[in-house]
């Protein structure tokens, strides 16, 4: 039986689209209720330093809320897979003392070890807002594969949310991690997207404009990558066919 209201948790804006996009698109072509909210999106002012740099290294100046235009990127990719995108207000790891790329792949820095619980009391918020129309009965997450902080807290988050909630949950491979050489294997089986699937998720992952040179040196490659690399899940996901 196919879910009709499914939420994913999405790191990152992108993450979501990037590792889940076509299955999002399909459950949303077949009347599911898809929302994916994201929870590291909060606009935080003045960066400097690592945080600073994570916008000037893609061309955006440090008078320009780099936040509020991924935000924006992040409501166009919802739209083009049909989905409801929801944007939680926690800061990035470069605002939480992470200071360069190697850190956020490393152990947790101090003060953020609380970092799970931060975003379980967000998430908890969120659905007691009820703001979804309704119960979940589909939890999608991180498999926090590639090891970046804000995926390793995202993952532990969603895994004690399903457990207190008793949601059914599956979690993807993280992409473009999984892409990556010497990348880790995912855990689970991987899905055959239909066509349309994967045109939706092309489209909505070309919203992403910011990122796309960063994470796979374009808009043409992004799409050749996304549409070789299948998704996988750890659990068993719906067939929007059968619906």
């Amino acid at each position: 039986m196919s879910p009709t209201r499914v939420l994913a948790v999405s790191p990152h804006l992108d993450d979501a689209a990037f590792s889940a996009g076509a299955l999002l698109a399909g459950l949303a072509a077949a009347g599911a209720q898809v929302h994916v909210v994201t929870v590291f999106t909060a606009t935080v002012p003045d960066p400097t330093g690592f945080a600073l740099a994570c916008q000037t290294d893609k061309g955006l100046g440090p008078e320009v809320d780099y936040m509020a235009v991924r935000r924006a990127e992040d409501a166009a990719a919802m739209a083009a897979l049909g989905t409801t995108g929801h944007h939680l207000p926690l800061a990035e790891a470069p605002h939480r003392g992470y200071g360069s790329a190697a850190a956020l792949f490393g152990p947790v820095a101090a003060g953020d070890e609380d970092g799970p619980a931060t975003v379980g009391a967000a998430l908890e918020g969120f659905l007691d807002a009820d703001r979804l129309g309704g119960p979940v009965d589909l939890l999608l997450g991180p498999q926090g594969l590639g090891d970046h902080v804000d995926h390793r807290h995202v993952r532990a988050a969603v895994d004690a949310l399903a457990v207190r909630r008793g949601l059914p949950l599956a979690r993807w491979a993280d992409t473009p991690y999984v892409l990556r050489p010497g990348a880790q294997t995912p855990t689970g089986t991987a899905r055959r997207a239909e066509p349309a699937e994967l045109d939706a998720k092309v489209e909505a992952c070309a919203a992403y404009a910011t990122q796309l040179g960063f994470q796979f040196d374009g808009t043409a490659a992004m799409a050749r990558a996304l549409r070789d690399c299948p998704e996988t899940f750890d659990a068993p996901v719906p067939d929007p066919r059968s619906a």
